[in-house]
């Protein structure tokens, strides 16, 4: 692995440790009336066991779709995925993902307690054990306190702390986010980004986390990935050299953390201006 001395963007070599997630020349086609739309044209990167990566990109660049190939919810029109050297083929017990429509992920008649076991009961783990996962994947969220209240009992912050309690609960290895904190507040955004990074030191999962906040891909990541327009590649791929302790006011009113956050702000403004080929090009100028 090779950084640049100016900001820190990385090229991903050869290494002797197998990464525990891998993509390589990953593409999605979806067939449509009169054609075809690539959403995602070659995407290749690995993430090492561990890691906190955020990718970011323009809106309908092909972040969700390749989350949901990545989680095996979605079969890739070519390229591979591996987890732990294991090819992707469907949903991997060893990953879970937080979506961002969290009120839609829970069950409002079940409690938090109930909600969390879910996937533990479904795996046949047995109840002992089912019990002491929930209660430390509830401490964990600092929801202890609720386990018997129903979701819509909860604040939006509360219930998406449920979710990623059941995420977590079974420690996976991967834990996928698809933009989990866009549909709430900016403090309560504040906590749970404190929250994950905290989850993550204490777990060691390794996450991959889908976002459109440029700031909150800089607070929270060791590495950032910039995708380009559609059809997706990789633009750019980004090592944050911040200090691992991070503080909401502290870091983010660093110097540092400008320049970084300034660099990925000019690559998505690059990957914005290039203009989308195919299908998806044609459409957009006919409606014009």
């Amino acid at each position: 692995m090779t950084a640049d001395q100016g900001m820190g963007t990385t090229t991903m070599g050869t290494t002797t440790a197998r990464p525990m997630l891998s993509i390589k020349n990953l593409k999605k086609v979806y067939q449509v009336t009169g054609g075809e739309i690539e959403a995602v044209r070659n995407l290749t990167f690995d993430v090492a066991d561990g890691e906190l990566i955020c990718i970011v990109g323009p809106s309908g660049a092909g972040k969700t779709t390749l989350l949901k190939c990545i989680a095996g919810l979605l079969s890739p029109t070519s390229g591979s995925i591996e987890l732990a050297g294991t090819p992707v083929s469907g949903p991997p017990k060893a990953m879970s993902v937080v979506f961002q429509e969290y009120g839609r992920s829970l069950f409002p008649w079940m409690t938090v307690q109930a909600n969390v076991e879910l996937p533990l009961k479904n795996q046949g783990v047995p109840k002992a054990e089912r019990e002491k996962l929930v209660a430390d994947a509830l401490a964990a969220v600092e929801l202890s306190h609720v386990p018997k209240s129903y979701p819509w009992q909860l604040s939006g912050g509360m219930q998406q702390r449920v979710a990623i309690a059941r995420a977590v609960a079974y420690r996976p290895k991967v834990l996928l986010m698809d933009e989990p904190f866009a549909a709430v507040d900016a403090q309560t955004r504040a906590d749970l980004e404190d929250l994950i990074r905290d989850i993550w030191h204490k777990l060691g999962v390794t996450i991959l986390f889908i976002t459109h906040d440029i700031d909150e891909s800089v607070y929270l990541g060791q590495r950032v990935i910039m995708l380009s327009n559609s059809p997706t590649v990789v633009q750019d791929d980004l090592r944050i050299d911040l200090p691992d302790e991070r503080d909401q006011l502290e870091t983010r009113s660093s110097k540092r953390f400008a320049e970084l956050r300034t660099h990925v702000y000019e690559q998505i403004q690059l990957a914005k201006a290039s203009k989308p080929t195919g299908v998806v090009a044609t459409q957009k100028a006919a409606k014009r």
